[in-house]
């Protein structure tokens, strides 16, 4: 089974655990002692299986047992021991007969086992990795205070029975002095282990993360205002001057419905941005009146820090009536896009968002575009409202290749969530993943890309002739079609897609040396994304977490220029986290503890999907302040984002830890 699974079926074995446990506490209360008994035997019998489902998900690694391991199962054990030792025994004698099976100890025992078993599973859920002393202080209260006032209720001080007022009578006040004794000294201790944990609570956390690295240096600063792009383009490149308004507009989709939109110049997408290798890239953006503010940040691309867009940390937000110039040169050929990183989990679902390709220089200008040379398609999708949309600039989805024309699909995927991607009546070539070609990219057909949220898939072949379809979502209905002709003979038929199998692509394509070698790495850091309470911009929230933690409490990344930086990933939630970190790109070395063993893939957003673990590297060679986030926008908005530091790296911008894609400090 996935770890995925796993961790499904130990949560259903620790609910079950939960109400079997109580079940029993409460039937052996009500004194149905023959139903309590069989309760209390399933009850160890599912502790005993929720020990197994710990121990398989430990073998897929610590992060998804550590508060199980430490905290949950042990307390849980121990109750549940004391529970069949106390209860056991009564409920045994009275099946042969021998009393009515009920006991204060026993009751109390029992439903403190529930308890313990609630409290562990409310750990995993609400707290998570890592376990710290505060949790371990303040369950541990929480259980054991429970267990005191259930003690009063099931044997409360005046209510005992005939036994035990007989021997009050013989013995004066002495065992209801004990019992109060008990009772206010378990209080006290618990009272103060309470306290403590909720103390250490409050501590500062640290501000930085090393990785294993040295600390940070005292040597001298550079501004990230100060990590500007180029101001020429390369010898035989050429300016390319693009001005983008931000502003509300009503915009037809292809469907030939309206809808109300923010967009760039109107349109939705934003214009194209077209250009060779070597090129000076210059984007004046302009605010007219989307409130929040915008930004522009080049996805993908690895621009200056200065020109990335990240509000709070690279510049300010453009607010309305204000602008900004982005300018780098297009020293990085391929496809990617750009979108507004202020509150982008608005902005770009509501249409802040356009393309960036950059074509090689081999004497074609990058305008340029003869249908009967090639069709290059750039292809964002895109989802308005319910409906997904894939569509070129111009919003045509019927398209017209002669038969042997060279055809290029540039798929962009601008949503928060992945995409499966088809085509249909043609063999081809997945070229390149993320803008970065791919090594000897064999030819295949009759499976599924998988597309992260950010991600992009450069698909390649020649035209057939007879018609190609490109299916999302195994719609067969929607998507983009190719004819060979112009009457649109031989139309692609879809099939049902959902049982193809999907493309693996750590196995895809030929295997090359790597770069660097990634067991010397100078710092490694390990992300564990998780969902849990912590504070989020300064409020309590249930959110999505990175080590415990959320935006803006989550420690920096410290690197220095020149470190080769290592990523383990994991993923502990329930739900797909793509991975994004700006600036960079990651070379991808397992995923799994599965390595890499196809064409070196060098992504810069990959999806972690529940349960799995990835090992990714870089080297750290464009200073700055980058933001390293969840790409699923609303994750990254509740709470999933921290930040990579080159030493020596600072910024104006900087409120109290700012760059928050959601919010403008």
């Amino acid at each position: 089974m996935t770890t995925a699974l796993w961790i499904v079926v130990d949560h259903a074995v620790a609910l079950l655990s939960v109400a079997t446990w109580f079940a029993a506490g409460v039937t052996l209360a009500l004194r149905r002692t023959r139903l309590a008994l069989a309760l209390l035997v399933a009850a160890v019998l599912v502790t005993l299986v929720r020990v197994v489902t710990v121990a398989m998900l430990a073998g897929r690694g610590w992060w998804f047992v550590q508060e199980k391991v430490l905290l949950g199962l042990p307390m849980l054990g121990a109750a549940g021991a004391v529970a069949a030792l106390l209860a056991g025994p009564h409920l045994l004698s009275a099946r042969r007969g021998q009393g009515d099976g009920w006991s204060a100890g026993g009751v109390v025992s029992v439903l403190t086992a529930g308890y313990a078993a609630l409290a562990g599973l409310v750990v995993t859920f609400l707290v998570g990795h890592p376990l710290t002393v505060s949790t371990v202080l303040i369950t541990t209260s929480v259980v054991c205070t429970a267990a005191l006032l259930t003690a009063r209720v099931v044997a409360p001080p005046g209510e005992n029975t005939a036994d035990a007022g007989a021997a009050q009578a013989s013995e004066g006040r002495r065992p209801m002095s004990r019992r109060r004794f008990i009772g206010w000294t378990g209080g006290a201790v618990v009272v103060t282990a309470a306290g403590a944990g909720s103390g250490m609570s409050f501590l500062p956390a640290d501000s930085v993360t090393l990785g294993g690295g040295p600390g940070r240096s005292s040597r001298a600063t550079v501004s990230v205002a100060d990590l500007r792009g180029s101001g020429t383009p390369a010898p035989d490149g050429t300016v390319r001057r693009y001005v983008l308004t931000a502003k509300k507009a009503t915009v037809r989709l292809p469907s030939g419905r309206e809808i109300d939109a923010w967009t760039y110049n109107g349109q939705v997408p934003g214009p194209a941005i077209i250009a060779t290798q070597g090129d000076l890239i210059e984007v004046r953006l302009r605010n007219a009146d989307i409130d929040g503010g915008v930004t522009l940040h080049w996805h993908g691309y690895d621009v200056p820090c200065g020109e990335d867009g990240a509000p709070g940390v690279t510049q300010l937000t453009v607010r309305p009536g204000a602008d900004f110039l982005y300018r780098f040169r297009a020293d990085q050929v391929g496809t990617y896009w750009y979108h507004t990183h202020h509150a982008s989990h608005v902005g770009v679902r509501s249409g802040l968002y356009g393309t960036l390709v950059v074509k090689p220089r081999d004497g074609q200008r990058a305008d340029e575009y003869t249908a009967a040379d090639q069709v290059d398609l750039t292809l964002p999708v895109h989802t308005f409202d319910g409906t997904v949309v894939i569509a070129d600039r111009d919003g045509q989805t019927e398209h017209l290749a002669p038969p042997g024309t060279p055809v290029r699909l540039r798929l962009i995927n601008t949503d928060s969530k992945s995409h499966r991607i088809v085509l249909a009546g043609t063999r081809f070539q997945l070229a390149a993943v993320d803008g970065r070609d791919l090594n000897q990219p064999g030819e295949v057909s009759d499976v599924g890309l998988h597309l992260p949220a950010g991600g992009r898939h450069d698909l390649v072949f020649l035209m057939p002739d007879t018609s190609v379809a490109l299916a999302v979502d195994d719609d067969r209905d929607g998507g983009l079609r190719l004819h060979p002709h112009g009457d649109a003979h031989g139309e692609a038929r879809i099939e049902d897609t959902s049982g193809l199998p999907e493309l693996d692509l750590l196995r895809y394509g030929a295997p090359v040396a790597a770069p660097f070698d990634t067991r010397d790495a100078d710092r490694h850091f390990t992300m564990v994304l998780d969902r849990g309470m912590a504070m989020v911009d300064g409020r309590p929230a249930y959110a999505h977490t990175i080590n415990g933690r959320g935006h803006p409490s989550i420690p920096d990344q410290i690197v220095a220029n020149g470190d080769l930086v290592r990523f383990t990933v994991v993923n502990r939630s329930l739900e797909t986290h793509p991975w994004h970190l700006h600036g960079h790109s990651l070379l991808i070395l397992s995923r799994d503890g599965k390595p890499s063993i196809g064409s070196p893939l060098w992504m810069d957003t990959f999806d972690v999907r529940p349960g799995e673990k990835w090992e990714v590297a870089f080297r750290a060679t464009n200073p700055g302040i980058w933001m390293n986030h969840c790409h699923n926008l609303p994750h990254a908005h509740q709470g999933m984002m921290l930040r990579l530091r080159y030493d020596g790296v600072t910024t104006p911008f900087d409120g109290p830890r700012g760059g928050s894609p959601g919010h403008d400090h």
